[in-house]
């Protein structure tokens, strides 16, 4: 004997019935027990109409006109019509039984529990007959029967108790006689000793068949349902959620008490006494192989075999001076709690015993609260005792496996992952079986956490970057370039799984929660809503993404600006924007405040050098205990390429405008042969050396003469450039005359900076700096005459995207 249960979502549309005609008949068992639910969302139509109906609103009639309609549907679709006419005056004449109820409870205004079960089992009674109905009319061996001549329960109406002494003599002996291969059976419904319909709790047709297989001593109990097992986590909310192919009992009850949908929490326990294996399928993909649930997990070794979740929690704490060494509070407490009917589902307790706290759910809470305040209302007045403290919108994730316990540092790992992705945890229980941690977070942080430990426990370690990038010019269409060029090969070789989430430009923003296609992003972008600043935060800041890193390509004022919101809420900052890093000293420092209070990585390489390991050296530098005395560096890769190009055969002009066009200078020229480029980079080195100082400290000896300082456009600049021709050309001859060349130098020593134009004589290490190449001599306490040289391509939209690139990859190994 085999049993099988077919879920709401399996017997929804004739379509899917006949799904479950072709699995019944390709069963090789000789005999099976069928338990079906309700056609999908009956049940919670009932439901409605019959409080409807209670509260005197005419509207039920519509529901039930809904129930009526769906169900002559069905039977018209599965039914041939020469054998329709005694099913459809059989449903018609329960239906009519349906109405009349409902039309007590509307004339009375009431709804008793005990009223409410008989309404509610129709869904049940009708959806079985018919399917058996539509088996008989396709050949198959089958029958229809009522689960309440079986099933027999206390008069606990809406969650009844099964008296299985009754319950299983009536099964043995119903199923003995019977000779039908095929009995199907309305799951959910069951009725007292007197006779009166009662219902087993939502979930109740697993129940049902679980009671069914243990009564029959079945081989198997088959769960047929929407997905292909029991999965490591929620397949909704963690895309890259497994199905489990073994699992044990008990991990299966953790899994479901913690809010795995595909079975129902009771279901387990009638099976498990009699060591009947459980094998959860899924009706829409029968040959997948879905999750067999026994005494064993066949020894796969893992130690996490699942992670949950359970919304709508509220934690309800007790506490006081009064509590500690006073025997008898935590009895009253939870007698209280029991008293009212509240199930507890999360428990901890300070070894302190100054608090008890607990985790119920969401529609208990106000009773609860008062309740207790009731309870502890003489404790409270003496302030022996707080009022009791409610914290509603929470949820509770769950690690579960059978083989936690002989594996250490798994709460450590939960723990630190969820800190790391700024999930706060309210409360922690773990049992002294370890099958079970538990955590209460924030419901707002229920997908990152779930997908930030899934990630950690059963992704092999693939991390997932999610990236919010604003400016796709030249750096930002090419950094995107990189990713679509690189993302498989750093997926396999270094773990990372980079997602691009959103794109913004001036104009126009667009954000896709499953990642951009990077083969089409311009089109997308150019579909999307217009830019707003303020609404990308906002967006980034609702999705709450693990992993979120902010990508600023821009060079925007107002948009650096934006960096200490984005740390506060954890979400790491990588940016070659150098204006927030070389505005006001204090600024500077909150953003690295910020970025170590929150663990969010605030990188910008690029900020000096493009694509050169400059600040990441010169970090190791000063991680490792080294004291940087003196900095030299030619710092613009834009003033570079202008003076190795410009000589007594070109003009000013020329080299400037081309080093514009290929993409070396900043949009505005002026802001890097002005030195204010410069300025910011030297500025951010002596910072990052330790050194306190602001942009207004170095000293500029500019070589642009004042009118072109001063224009107010690239075309009044350029104008500039060309009046003073002459001026730039005796600087060139100055230099070849002194057999020197022209180089743009920065330097900091002694706690004070300064930048210009320095004639370089030959032997130097800045004497053969060709083409736009940037280079950093480091004289530290370590290297005090030959300095350390970092020498390389300092600008340019590749070198500058792949600086970024580097950012994200160092974030991805934090």
């Amino acid at each position: 004997m085999r049993v099988l249960k077919f879920g709401g979502t399996s017997v929804a549309s004739p379509e899917n019935i006949q799904r479950v005609k072709d699995i019944l008949e390709n069963n090789k068992a000789s005999r099976q027990a069928v338990v079906v639910s309700a056609f999908g969302g009956i049940t919670d139509l009932l439901l409605n109409i019959s409080e409807f109906a209670a509260n005197q609103d005419e509207s039920y009639k519509k529901g039930l006109e809904e129930i009526e309609s769906r169900h002559i549907a069905a039977i018209k679709e599965l039914i041939p019509i020469q054998k329709q006419s005694a099913i459809l005056s059989k449903v018609k004449s329960d239906l009519n039984v349906l109405e009349t109820l409902l039309e007590g409870s509307f004339l009375i205004g009431e709804l008793t529990p005990k009223l409410s079960d008989k309404i509610v089992s129709y869904g049940e009674l009708l959806s079985a007959f018919i399917i058996s109905e539509y088996l008989k009319s396709q050949n198959l061996d089958a029958t229809f029967k009522d689960s309440r001549e079986l099933i027999v329960t206390d008069k606990n109406f809406g969650k009844a108790s099964v008296n299985f002494s009754e319950t299983n003599q009536n099964c043995s002996q119903y199923f003995e006689k019977s000779s039908q291969s095929i009995t199907i059976l309305p799951g959910f419904v069951a009725s007292s000793l007197f006779g009166d319909s009662t219902t087993l709790g939502r979930g109740g047709s697993d129940y049902s068949a679980a009671i069914y297989a243990a009564a029959l001593n079945a081989e198997v109990l088959e769960i047929w349902t929407d997905v292909s097992g029991m999965f490591t986590a929620n397949p909704k909310l963690v895309k890259q959620a497994k199905s489990v192919s073994h699992i044990s009992y008990e991990e299966a009850m953790e899994l479901s008490h913690f809010g795995a949908k595909v079975l129902y929490p009771p279901t387990i326990q009638p099976v498990l006494d009699k060591g009947i294996p459980i094998v959860i399928k899924n009706t829409f993909a029968p040959q997948d192989t879905g999750t067999h649930i026994s005494a064993s997990a066949n020894g796969t070794g893992k130690s996490v075999r699942g992670i949950s979740h359970v919304d709508k929690i509220t934690l309800i704490s007790l506490e006081g001076p009064g509590m500690v060494g006073i025997p008898g509070i935590s009895k009253r407490f939870f007698e209280t709690l029991a008293l009212g009917g509240i199930s507890i589902v999360l428990i901890t307790q300070a070894s302190s015993e100054h608090s008890i706290c607990v985790g119920i759910s969401e529609e208990d809470a106000e009773r609860a609260e008062e309740a207790l305040n009731a309870a502890f209302a003489y404790e409270i007045s003496i302030r022996k005792l707080k009022p009791v403290q409610v914290e509603k919108d929470l949820a509770i994730v769950a690690l579960v496996g059978e083989n936690m316990k002989s594996h250490q540092g798994l709460s450590g790992k939960m723990f630190s992952t969820l800190g790391k992705n700024n999930v706060n945890i309210r409360a922690i229980a773990q049992g002294a079986s370890e099958r079970n941690i538990s955590a209460v977070i924030e419901k707002t942080d229920v997908k990152k956490a779930l997908n930030s430990l899934h990630e950690r426990f059963f992704e092999e370690n693939i991390k997932q970057l999610n990236l919010f990038v604003m400016g796709v010019g030249n750096v930002g269409s090419r950094f995107l370039e990189q990713i679509k060029q690189q993302r498989n090969y750093i997926k396999k070789e270094l773990k990372l799984n980079l997602r691009v989430i959103a794109i913004s430009n001036s104009r126009t923003m667009f954000f896709d929660e499953e990642g951009i296609s990077l083969k089409k992003w311009p089109e997308l972008l150019s579909s999307g809503a217009p830019a707003d600043t303020g609404q990308f935060f906002e967006k980034i800041k609702e999705l709450n993404y693990r992993n979120s890193v902010f990508v600023d390509n821009t060079a925007s004022d107002s948009i650096a600006l934006t960096y200490p919101e984005y740390l506060k809420n954890s979400i790491s900052v990588v940016t070659c924007n150098k204006i927030a890093c070389s505005s006001d000293f204090d600024f500077y420092k909150e953003l690295k405040s910020l970025s170590k209070k929150y663990n969010a990585p605030f990188l910008f390489e690029t900020n000096v050098g493009a694509g050169l390991p400059i600040i990441d050296t010169l970090k190791h530098l000063i991680v490792s205990g080294d004291k940087v005395h003196k900095i030299q560096a030619v710092l613009s890769g834009s003033l570079n390429f202008v003076f190795n190009n410009f000589n007594d055969s070109t003009t000013f002009h020329d080299v400037v405008k081309q080093a514009q066009e290929e993409g070396y200078t900043e949009p505005d020229p002026t802001i890097d042969l002005s030195g204010i480029d410069v300025m910011r980079k030297i500025l951010i080195l002596a910072r990052e050396s330790g050194h306190q100082i602001d942009i207004e400290d170095i000293t500029n000896d500019s070589f642009l003469p004042e009118e072109s300082l001063q224009s107010d456009s690239n075309e009044a600049f350029f104008e500039s450039l060309k009046k003073y021709e002459s001026d730039f050309q005796q600087l060139y001859k100055e230099a070849r005359d002194a057999d020197t060349k022209l180089k743009y130098v920065a330097e900091f020593a002694d706690g004070k900076a300064k930048i210009g134009l320095s004639q370089i004589p030959k032997g130097h290490d800045f004497y053969n700096l060709e083409g736009s190449d940037n280079v950093v001599l480091f004289f530290t306490e370590r290297y005090p005459n030959q300095p350390l040289i970092i020498k390389g391509a300092g600008a340019g939209a590749e070198v500058t995207a792949s600086g970024i690139f580097a950012d994200i990859i160092r974030i991805g190994n934090f």
